[in-house]
């Protein structure tokens, strides 16, 4: 139906909204990290806005195929996203906190995707799958963080 398509299109911009705010958390925290004598770490953040730029490819694509356009306007990107920019201090943030920041938005992002999945269910096979395959990723971002923390307890 015509409904739930458009339904789609607005659930597909909603996550195109998040993706660009995590891009935009990421090489923000990858500046800052390389700043920090962090190669090692900022290179997990840049690789992480680079991947979340293909998931903004691929779902402005969908959106294309749908008869949509796809929403690339930053007024109103914070409140199109699932998850935050950051806190207003990410300038000043350590290292940890930047990795803290980034699991909470995965953490978020990995909620808001597995009930898109659920919702597109038979309706939508192909933006259901497109849905998994970005989880997946989020959920392997969220596994990285998750090692990087890890790695600063132990050297704590």
């Amino acid at each position: 139906s015509s409904e739930g398509r458009l339904q789609t299109i607005d659930i597909l911009n909603q996550a195109l909204g998040t993706e660009l705010v995590c891009i935009l958390r990421y090489k923000n925290h990858y500046f800052c990290a390389s700043g920090m004598e962090s190669p090692s770490i900022a290179q997990e953040f840049l690789e992480h806005a680079e991947q979340e730029e293909d998931h903004a490819d691929r779902l402005a694509e969908r959106i294309i195929q749908l008869g949509g356009r796809p929403d690339f306007n930053p007024g109103g990107l914070l409140l199109r996203s699932h998850t935050e920019y950051g806190s207003e201090f990410s300038d000043s943030l350590s290292l940890h906190s930047m990795i803290e920041e980034d699991l909470l938005a995965e953490r978020i992002a990995i909620e808001g995707y597995r009930e898109i999945v659920l919702y597109m269910g038979d309706r939508d096979p192909t933006t259901r799958s497109l849905m998994e395959d970005l989880l997946a990723d989020e959920e392997e971002h969220a596994a990285d963080l998750i090692r990087l923390l890890t790695q600063f307890s132990r050297a704590a």
